[in-house]
């Protein structure tokens, strides 16, 4: 393998319809020869927020990760490192698995809950199953500077950068959901 798509984003093209992936920003967190892994920064789960609730006195948003391993938590902080368990996404955020520090930190105060996203699950492929689908057109990798992993991002967010993308992404960007109807 020469090429790794780690820190960078998946955009899904519009011809994947009809499962989590749709109309999906993935951000890849690792990618080598065995295999790629990433977090869906765009889809909230209704389900895992109301089991957060219980561990906190405010509003909590989880995020699909992907469909691999839904039981599984995984966390992108931004800042303080409150964790020697994690991958570096960047010099400001990093991805970890390690609920128990992440909910004391952000209980005590250390980290505050705007700068952690939660995950349930993820998305994996085997080796060279991510290459394979980029070049089959499924995803197209964009590089995005500045992109705050910790936003509350929604289906808008896919919208935006297929509109920043101009051209052809333009049309995708405006073409509806069910893409039969077009």
């Amino acid at each position: 393998m020469n090429y790794s798509y780690k820190g960078k984003i998946l955009i899904s093209t519009p011809d994947i319809s009809g499962d989590i992936f749709s109309r999906s920003v993935v951000l890849i967190v690792e990618h080598n020869e065995a295999g790629a892994f990433g977090l869906i920064l765009n889809k909230k789960n209704s389900q895992m927020s109301g089991k957060f609730k219980n561990f906190f006195d405010f509003k909590i948003e989880v995020y699909d990760g992907g469909p691999v391993e839904n039981e599984k938590v995984f966390f992108i902080a931004k800042g303080k490192k409150v964790t020697e368990l994690y991958t570096d996404i960047s010099d400001d955020f990093y991805v970890t698995e390690d609920i128990e520090n992440i909910i004391s930190a952000v209980l005590s105060g250390e980290l505050d809950i705007q700068n952690v996203k939660i995950f349930s699950g993820y998305s994996g492929w085997s080796s060279l199953q991510l290459e394979n689908e980029v070049q089959r057109k499924m995803w197209t990798v964009v590089d995005i500077y500045n992109l705050d992993y910790t936003l509350p991002n929604d289906q808008t967010l896919w919208k935006s950068i297929m509109q920043n993308l101009g051209g052809e992404y333009l049309l995708w960007a405006n073409a509806p959901e069910d893409t039969s109807l077009n």
